[in-house]
């Protein structure tokens, strides 16, 4: 099912990216930008949830749909990730870190599918805890502000990005610990 509507959600991501880059060429005032690129991020965001939740619910998942969706949010992450740190708002080691691991898994979870253990390295409550905490960040430091006169969201995007990436190294280690064992068998 290369386009229905879960699918057509998460081209819409990949589409948010291009788009979120361009927010800050626009003529705004920084504060607009800001603004506008945090609530594109937010809408983003909310397809990944409602893309997987649509194709169980109108059972259309597909083999392409399981491929583009977590295509879409790496890319989504690390695009947004090089625009905070070309804002200053993120620093370089913590999206090194997260673009790395992204990289890293990706290619552990491709290379354990052509070795045929690809359930080693499933998706675990830890990626998505690390999902999560990354998914509040970005916004935030996009944001770059106060929300309801109440809270810095520098400040809180800065802690909550470094709370993601202690979760990235450990949801890499996790993910390479469960897949040492079907390594070690195959390269015997």
């Amino acid at each position: 099912m290369f386009l229905n509507l879960p699918t057509s959600l998460t081209w819409a991501r990949i589409v948010a990216i291009p788009l979120l880059v361009a927010v800050f060429y626009l003529p705004l005032s920084p504060g607009a930008q800001n603004v506008l690129a945090a609530g594109l991020f937010i809408a983003a965001a909310v397809t990944d949830w409602f893309d997987g939740f649509l194709a169980r619910r109108l059972n259309q998942t597909s083999a392409f749909g399981a491929f583009l969706d977590p295509v879409a949010d790496k890319f989504l992450v690390c695009a947004s990730m090089l625009i905070l740190v070309h804002l200053g708002r993120a620093d370089v080691f913590a999206a090194l870190i997260i673009i790395g691991r992204e990289i890293a898994i990706s290619a552990l979870r491709e290379w354990m599918a052509q070795i045929g253990a690809s359930r080693s390295v499933a998706v675990h409550m830890i990626g998505k805890l690390k999902t999560t905490v990354q998914m509040v960040a970005i916004p935030f430091l996009l944001y770059d502000g106060v929300l309801l006169e109440r809270i810095d969201t520098r400040l809180w995007g800065y802690w909550l990005l470094w709370a993601a990436v202690i979760l990235t190294v450990w949801s890499m280690g996790y993910y390479l610990q469960k897949a040492l064992p079907e390594i070690r068998a195959k390269v015997k």
